[in-house]
């Protein structure tokens, strides 16, 4: 469901948002988008979006991967997308660009490894949420200086304790 730009302003302004973050890891690689809208516009970000009334959590990753990527989620029983969490962000202001209200999320991470993902479309089309897509290096520092929301750095964190410490 679509609302209209002013019954969607009323609504973040008196409502948490309910969205997914989905942090698509390929080797020692994350998967960030430079927003290009706020909140949170010109910082890297993984890729995620709003879930839409009526439509179920698993329903929305595999939209929000075909939308806002053109990727979609190899679906078997080996393959898993393995809940990370959940997290609350809080912006000063709104997809408006303005302060006049505040926007709230609860947010439903995900983890997805890229090898259980298929490409439909180029990557490289989809420019609609951010500018530019890098795979962020956990290993390589020359990345250390990318301006990475501190909401993305909570998942940076997380793979770094709870994916890498295991694996080495």
């Amino acid at each position: 469901m679509f609302l209209k730009e002013e019954e969607f302003a009323q609504l973040v302004s008196i409502s948490p948002l309910i969205s997914i973050d989905i942090c698509i890891l390929n080797d020692d690689k994350l998967l960030l988008g430079k927003r290009k809208n706020s909140p949170a516009k010109n910082f890297y970000f993984v890729p995620g979006g709003r879930i839409r009334k009526n439509e179920s959590i698993d329903c929305a990753v595999d939209r929000l991967l075909r939308e806002e990527l053109g990727l979609k989620f190899k679906e078997n029983k080996k393959n898993k997308k393995k809940f990370i969490g959940i997290f609350e962000h809080f912006y000063g202001e709104n997809f408006l660009e303005n302060s006049l209200f505040d926007t709230h999320y609860v947010v439903i991470a995900f983890l997805i490894r890229y090898e259980n993902i298929e490409e439909i479309f180029n990557l490289a089309d989809f420019h609609d949420q951010h500018s530019k897509y890098i795979w962020y290096d956990f290993v390589d520092t020359d990345n250390k200086e990318l301006e990475i929301h501190n909401y993305s750095q909570d998942y940076l964190e997380y793979i770094s304790n709870n994916i890498y410490k295991k694996r080495y």
